[in-house]
């Protein structure tokens, strides 16, 4: 009589996930493993997978950060059932709550998978991640350019340089700029600060200028429908702010 295996065996592996190094938690659904740490190679630990537990099936999970989501699709491309979830998902029991080490994080992962309490986030595709690093980028750029528009006005305001009536507002037109360009100060130390300051402004300016257009042109061109419709949103939004 021939006999088949109908159940393979499960693997649970919790990662905490760094830069340099990985610490790794493995369990099966028989016995609580082990913890060691690994360079940071998804190949290095497809062949520790392949060689100790071979007829597994293997759920690996991690928490979301900075390391993004190419271990998440290197591992599914193994053929294993991987989830990136939201760190604050993780249940933690008593003294758990207060301990927090590499080793700790990545055996509540594990166990928190063996246990079927984690859900993983929404991964984009490709395209629409690298979309959305091209979004990112236009926020920092907003970010830097109203932190250097603050800067310039403190400087005016530690001088006592008041501005003309004409120019008190959050718009800089051109006018506005060669303003601030002219202004002296009784010595060429303050001048200087403002010189680099305006540097940096013209600089962000173009950068965030730039960043908008080739944002827009690549939605306009990939996502013309959604495009179209929050562009026609923010019109009508426009047209019921001037009536209010």
């Amino acid at each position: 009589m021939n006999t088949q295996q109908t159940a393979f065996p499960k693997l649970y592996i919790g990662i905490d996930i760094h830069k340099r190094s990985w610490k790794v938690h493995c369990a099966t659904d028989l016995f609580a493993g082990k913890s060691f740490s690994m360079s940071p190679d998804p190949k290095q630990l497809h062949i520790y997978v392949s060689k100790h537990f071979k007829e597994y099936e293997v759920t690996v999970a991690y928490e979301a950060g900075c390391c993004g989501y190419h271990a998440h699709r290197c591992f599914e491309s193994y053929g294993w059932r991987s989830l990136v979830v939201n760190p604050a998902d993780i249940h933690r029991k008593g003294k758990e709550k207060h301990t927090k080490t590499d080793k700790i994080d990545a055996q509540l992962i594990a166990r928190e998978l063996k246990d079927n309490r984690l859900q993983s986030i929404i991964v984009p595709d490709r395209k629409r991640e690298e979309l959305r690093s091209l979004f990112r980028r236009r926020n920092d750029l907003v970010k830097d350019f109203r932190r250097v528009k603050s800067y310039i006005k403190m400087q005016l305001l530690h001088f006592g340089i008041r501005e003309p009536e004409e120019f008190d507002n959050d718009h800089w037109s051109h006018k506005y700029r060669n303003w601030l360009d002219d202004i002296m100060f009784e010595y060429p130390t303050a001048k200087a600060t403002l010189e680099s300051r305006m540097r940096f402004f013209r600089f962000v300016d173009q950068e965030l200028r730039d960043v908008s257009t080739q944002l827009r042109r690549y939605c306009k061109v990939n996502y013309k429908k959604d495009y179209l419709l929050l562009r026609s949103m923010n019109r009508r939004y426009r047209g019921l702010w001037h009536i209010m």
